[in-house]
């Protein structure tokens, strides 16, 4: 490359200035600074996103259509009322843990992209490598393909969950119509993020809003008829419940073996997952670091809350032993128990619309974290999928995240292949916070002390070896073999989505390998990282390869 090109090359960076901070230079906010808003360099319409947005951010993502029948799975383990509702608080904790540690991870780097910039401020050498292994990862996790098929199935009854949660249901449908209806979705949430992204984020905060009043009616509702109120008993057609009668009724049945407890925390632990979701998207939002001190506790707490309350109202409305014997979710039981079967009509709508909030927050943040991979100059054709044009929003980025989902609701065959999809996702996300907690406690060690870590928060060290041992924890658990007839999938081995996804991360080795080790020796060159900055105001890294005679030639 001559000087001239070079020059045209390298220009938007000399032009506009100032570059995005990185997280592969060491660079992160000390604890003075109390915006955040000057460590990535985008342009300050970008930001967007208040308290409310970034809170809705992580509520849409952390429920979904769990707590309509996760409470089922997690009785049935726990054997009773009492333990079941001890799980519930064990995994509000565990979640408050994960959320404190990743307040203090995006207070330290408030960019978008998540895990990726704390992984590649923690583990720096091999340069890049890790950039690449979690960017296999990134197109596992952020597929929407098991939401839209929720979505799809959504039927007069609520049984359609059964296969999604691996319950038992006496259904069998055509698996033809909830794919039209699962793409339909997907690519609504498309435009609506991609295009017409202001209006996508009012959706998301309406449905989330939505999402609260559901929820916090069905604990109304529960506490109405406990409380004997007139017009909300339980039929008298339907078991009377008494879990709450008495001390012995409120422990009856409780399993103390530990395979049934680890069970039921395994489930519990998971229908909290998504307290990290507003962190991939810090670059859009207002004033960072104050914003997801505030956003994160704000919405991880009114999780909790609305859980424990919900879970209460189910125990207080449907018997355990209907819980335990009835092929339907403990939702639906409980409206038809208050108010007759009719009402599932209306359960199926509020499922369905739950499941459209978490797509739309999914793909959302899953779209910033490909467009971070793309800034970084990591990805193959960079600039395409960093490119905010021509609508202020990652589309591009967006498109890629499309096709996997579409992919992953066309190509499978009913059965395993869906749970098998859910299970990676599920693998690769505890594999990413075990690799996050663990470096944020060299952090805090004295090992660490050269990187000078000061984020304006941080996080009690026993709060973060507490998350550290939770995803231990959930990473080790699905190595023990199941019980027989407990089976995970039908026709696979129990194991295969651990090995299948710790085999997808070594593709992001061997792409490292080969095009930042193999290539650059091969070619007698160095790679050397520039930045410059998009006509859509984003700056993005450029490599430009270095001969050794000294002339420079992009990379």
């Amino acid at each position: 490359m001559s000087d001239d090109e070079r020059s045209r090359l390298l220009a938007p960076s000399r032009q506009y200035g100032a570059a995005a901070a990185s997280p592969l230079d060491g660079a992160a906010v000390e604890g003075n600074d109390t915006s955040g808003e000057t460590f990535d360099n985008v342009p300050q319409a970008k930001r967007q996103l208040g308290v409310a947005s970034a809170a809705f951010l992580i509520f849409n993502r952390v429920i979904g259509t769990g707590i309509f029948a996760t409470p089922s799975v997690i009785l049935h383990s726990s054997g009773s009322a009492g333990v079941a509702l001890l799980m519930w608080i064990l995994g509000a904790l565990i979640a408050a843990a994960g959320t404190t540690v990743y307040v203090e991870l995006g207070t330290g780097l408030p960019r978008s992209g998540g895990e990726k910039n704390y992984l590649e401020y923690m583990y720096r050498r091999p340069k890049f490598m890790i950039t690449c292994a979690y960017a296999v990862y990134t197109f596992i996790s952020g597929s929407s393909a098991t939401n839209g098929i929720v979505f799809g199935e959504c039927k007069p009854t609520p049984t359609y969950l059964s296969r999604s949660l691996a319950l038992p249901s006496s259904t069998t449908a055509s698996m033809s119509y909830p794919r039209i209806f699962a793409l339909i979705v997907l690519t609504f949430s498309l435009f609506m993020i991609g295009v017409f992204s202001r209006a996508g984020v009012r959706l998301q905060n309406i449905l989330g809003s939505f999402k609260l009043f559901i929820l916090v009616g069905i604990a109304a509702l529960g506490l109405l008829s406990l409380a004997g109120f007139p017009g909300f008993a339980v039929r008298s057609d339907y078991e009377q419940p008494d879990n709450f009668e008495s001390w012995a009724a409120f422990w009856k049945g409780s399993k103390g073996d530990a395979n049934s407890l680890v069970t039921a925390l395994y489930n519990v632990i998971w229908s909290f997952i998504g307290y990290s979701n507003a962190n991939y998207a810090l670059s859009e939002v207002k004033d960072p670091v104050r914003t997801i001190k505030r956003a994160a506790s704000l919405a991880i707490v009114s999780v909790a809350i609305v859980y424990m309350l919900v879970n209460v109202a189910y125990f207080g409305v449907v018997s355990r032993d209907d819980i335990l014997n009835s092929r339907q979710i403990v939702a639906a039981l409980f409206f038809r128990n208050l108010f007759g079967p009719a009402t599932e009509r209306i359960l199926s709508a509020a499922i369905a619309l739950s499941s459209l909030g978490n797509i739309l927050a999914v793909l959302f943040t899953q779209g910033r974290v490909v467009q971070e991979l793309a800034r970084e100059g990591i990805l193959p054709f960079s600039a395409f999928f960093a490119s905010n044009w021509p609508f202020g929003a990652p589309l591009n980025a967006l498109w890629f995240l499309w096709g996997v989902s579409v992919l992953g609701v066309i190509l499978p065959p009913p059965g395993d292949a869906y749970l098998f999809l859910l299970s990676m996702s599920s693998y690769s996300l505890t594999l990413v916070n075990t690799g996050v907690s663990f470096g944020l406690l060299l952090l805090h060690s004295p090992f660490w002390a050269s990187r000078n870590w000061f984020p304006p928060f941080r996080a009690p060290r026993a709060v973060i070896v507490a998350f550290f041992l939770s995803n231990v924890f959930l990473a080790v658990t699905p190595l023990i073999p199941p019980a027989k007839g407990k089976e995970t999938f039908e026709r696979i081995p129990y194991y295969m989505h651990i090995l299948v996804t710790i085999l997808a991360s070594q593709l992001g080795v061997l792409y490292w390998a080969v095009f930042f080790r193999w290539l650059p020796r091969r070619g007698g060159y160095d790679l050397k990282r520039e930045q410059v900055l998009q006509e859509d105001g984003v700056s993005r890294v450029v490599f430009v390869k270095v001969p050794k005679d000294g002339d420079v030639d992009g990379a």
